[in-house]
């Protein structure tokens, strides 16, 4: 797949995966960033785009996030980048503020309890479109400023540039998941009544600022995605049509793909605000259809996500054009090598299997044995 002047080899791509693994590091990925990545890449993924990256500290999801706000978080990019590269395989990276999910205990490392971490723990006070908490747990946001507005659009072009410098050939923008973006967009999280809510127009002005900034700092050659939630399978939320009218305004202002999601903002419904009880069904591929529908009503370049497992269904995917591209995330946690296996499942023959590999390659009687060799 050729997107400007990124060539993909195959349509199968890793998704950003958040690890939580930057232990005490100020927002610096290590060596389980490396591991983690590298063994997608010599699995034989076309596209591998490492975890939500934080713009600024407080877009940070947990103390224990990557980031990619200062040089030396560049710097430490830079050779995961590099090997991701030698593989064959593309290096993509999501650029992701938190907004009012922000600021929480992490999952693991780490001996506090869960939920919210308060400012005497080393947390912050997160910022977000109104002051309405992602649920009834989560810290009171902060209600942002034109000001906050202006510095989110001035890390996203200092994060940008950063990312560019590390290597990276696909950039996408988090607008899904209810961060920051994803909370802008959605009536449900913003109650604004300035130029940044009410209107459709006005909830994504923030949205096509950052595209336009990422965009321009991108250049002409590389590739800028972005991530969409398509619902917030709550009636009032954000909805699919929604998704496709400002994807094509994207589109117009550079955007080459979009990542097709759903879910993340809300809990459930309310009057008020926090709600509970949203009901998504999480069955296999279950995502698929919005990606189809951005496509269709919006004419763009769709990648399909959620619970896809299987080479064939992965491939049924691209080729009844429900989507351009397929991203397989628990799958290649389990089998950091599956396209490799799925080529052979496919009985499909690929140039880019490791040559430290080939012992192990399986060959099929579709792909044809050699003379003494055996199908398995």
């Amino acid at each position: 797949m050729s997107i400007r002047s990124v060539e993909i080899r195959n349509r199968v791509w890793v998704p950003p995966m958040c690890q939580y693994s930057s232990f005490n590091r100020d927002g610096m990925p290590t060596n389980w960033h490396l591991v983690h990545l590298g063994s997608m890449a010599v699995g034989g993924a076309g596209l591998i785009i490492v975890e939500a990256t934080a713009v600024s500290a407080d877009g940070r999801i947990t103390v224990h996030d990557s980031g990619i706000w200062n040089d030396e978080q560049r710097d430490a990019w830079a050779p995961i980048v590099e090997f991701i590269h030698d593989q064959g395989s593309v290096a993509g990276i999501q650029l992701a503020h938190a907004g009012r999910k922000s600021s929480v205990r992490p999952d693991w490392n780490y001996a506090g309890a869960a939920g919210p971490m308060p400012v005497s723990e080393g947390g912050w006070v997160p910022i977000a479109p109104s002051s309405i908490p992602f649920d009834g747990e989560s810290s009171t946001p902060r209600e942002m400023t034109r000001g906050d507005i202006d510095r989110i659009i001035v890390d996203f072009t200092t994060a940008t540039q950063r990312a560019v410098q590390a290597g990276f050939r696909v950039l996408e923008i988090h607008a899904a998941h209810g961060y920051l973006i994803h909370e802008f967009l959605s009536p449900l999280s913003n109650r604004r009544t300035d130029e940044y809510g009410g209107s459709l127009e006005n909830r994504a002005r923030l949205l096509l600022r950052i595209v336009d900034v990422v965009r321009a700092e991108a250049g002409e050659e590389l590739a800028v995605f972005v991530r969409f939630s398509a619902t917030d399978w709550v009636e009032g939320g954000w909805t699919p049509h929604e998704a496709s009218t400002v994807a094509r305004w994207c589109a117009d202002r550079g955007v080459d793909l979009f990542d097709i999601s759903t879910g993340g903002n809300v809990t459930g419904v309310s009057t008020g605000g926090n709600v509970t009880g949203v009901a998504i069904p999480a069955v296999p591929s279950y995502q698929v259809t919005f990606s189809e529908q951005v496509k269709r009503t919006a004419q763009v370049s769709t990648a399909a996500v959620g619970l896809i497992f299987d080479a064939e269904v992965a491939n049924g995917i691209i080729t009844s054009g429900e989507a351009d591209a397929v991203l397989l995330g628990r799958e290649h946690m389990r089998d950091p090598h599956f396209t490799l296996r799925a080529a052979g499942e496919l009985g499909i023959e690929i140039d880019y299997w490791p040559e430290q590999y080939l012992r192990a390659r399986r060959r099929t009687p579709a792909v044809g044995l050699a003379a003494g060799e055996v199908a398995f």
